[in-house]
């Protein structure tokens, strides 16, 4: 069972199903929808997701171009959380949405060729917590 939800708390998710595969994806939406490098996504084929608390705050959006790309996310913080995507059998779940560590490590890293240029790069100094 894999349990998650949204920053403020308002949505609280469950999860049955076995993980197919985790990715960090590279692709434009993945970056304009994050606002980040990469988008972090585990997919679950045929899992079962059950919103255990705040199913009113969910909000989805498509892009109207798109085959299956969507996010779900909260309406109150807007942080993204799982959604299914019947397109495809299978359930996304944003890795930053669980409360506990995935039960697996990232595989690949998808449409690297469509990444930007400034993200994932190993050579920068690492810090343990904000250096400011």
């Amino acid at each position: 069972m894999l349990i998650g939800g949204c920053l403020c708390g308002s949505i609280r998710y469950e999860l049955e199903g076995e993980p197919a595969g985790f990715y960090h994806c590279h692709c434009k939406r993945c970056r304009k929808s994050t606002g980040t490098g990469h988008a972090s996504n585990i997919m679950v084929k045929h899992g079962k997701l059950v919103f255990t608390q705040g199913e009113d705050f969910l909000r989805r959006y498509k892009v109207p171009e798109a085959k299956r790309f969507s996010r779900q996310f909260c309406s109150n913080c807007g942080s993204v959380v799982a959604r299914e995507v019947p397109e495809i059998e299978a359930v996304v779940i944003p890795a930053g949405s669980l409360d506990t560590e995935p039960p697996m490590r990232p595989q690949a890293t998808i449409f690297w060729d469509s990444r930007a240029e400034w993200s994932c790069s190993d050579d920068l100094p690492q810090y343990p917590e904000s250096p400011l």
